[in-house]
């Protein structure tokens, strides 16, 4: 083993082990995704599930056909607040390693977190994507989404 290889690797062993690794979870998507444009995907349908996106065991997956960070932006740049406000984001680095058929290094992944507010925002919300997976992509509670003209 390469020694660079071998420092992702114990970067991903320690950070699993640090944020707790989840299950294994590959691709679930059933149904496809539409853009608005190049750089913001459609979103039309609201979670109800409190945990989505906000919880490092039930992240965003947007997958990795087209570009996974590109899709993580795509992602976000479809969200706006809960009353239509634009939303700002920075990607705070990658953390939480976990088992998936899509992983870069034996089969594991890393999921990149997310710090997301808009004007009035009494703070900042932290949600996670994974970049390696597809799921169904929703609007998470609290958040509403852009819409075609």
């Amino acid at each position: 083993m390469r020694p660079i290889h071998a420092v992702v690797f114990l970067f991903c062993v320690v950070t699993a082990m640090g944020c707790g690794a989840h299950r294994m979870s590959g691709n679930t998507r059933t149904k496809p995704v539409t853009s608005l444009d190049a750089a913001t995907f459609e979103l039309t349908e609201t979670t109800t599930d409190t945990t989505y996106g906000f919880d490092r065991k039930n992240p965003v997956s947007v997958g990795n056909t087209g570009g996974g960070p590109a899709n993580e932006r795509r992602y976000l740049n479809a969200l706006l607040g809960p009353h239509g406000e634009p939303v700002s984001y920075i990607r705070e680095g990658s953390c939480c390693a976990f088992k998936t058929p899509n992983g870069l290094f034996d089969n594991t992944g890393m999921l990149d977190r997310y710090k997301v507010t808009w004007a009035g925002a009494a703070d900042t919300v932290v949600l996670y994507i994974n970049m390696y997976d597809r799921g169904d992509l929703k609007i998470p509670v609290g958040f509403t989404a852009r819409q075609r003209p």
